[in-house]
This record gives structure tokens, sequence and C-alpha cells, in this order.
């Protein structure tokens, strides 16, 4: 079985792991408030989703 000769310095490690990140989520814009939300999800502002009301919208109370 292949052994390495030498330990891969911290250098190496982290110029291989550069590329290993977390991307931020996909947003689009809801056809009905026009505010940012997940592509094919309901819209958490209005409850809308493909042009028609799926759930009524909770109220923030502040």
């Amino acid at each position: 079985m292949a052994v390495p000769k030498r330990r891969t310095s911290k250098s190496k490690k982290n110029m291989r792991r550069s590329h290993w990140k977390a991307s931020s989520p996909a947003l689009s814009e809801c056809s009905h408030c026009h505010q940012s939300k997940q592509p094919h999800t309901v819209c958490p502002n209005c409850g809308y989703y493909a042009g028609r009301e799926v759930i009524k919208p909770t109220v923030k109370e502040e």
C-alpha cells in the first residue's frame, strides 16, 4: 500500500482546500410582491406561488 514519504505541509493542505467552501443559496424574485425568495418555494412574504395564493401570510406584530 502506498504511504507518503513526507508530511503534507499546512500550506499545501490549505491550498488544496481553498475551493472547498459553502456557496450562498440561490435567490429569485417573487412575481407578486417582488421580494427575494428561494426558487420553487412559496413566498414567505405574501404566500403566493406560481401566480396564486397558496397560504395566508403571517402578520408580524411589533
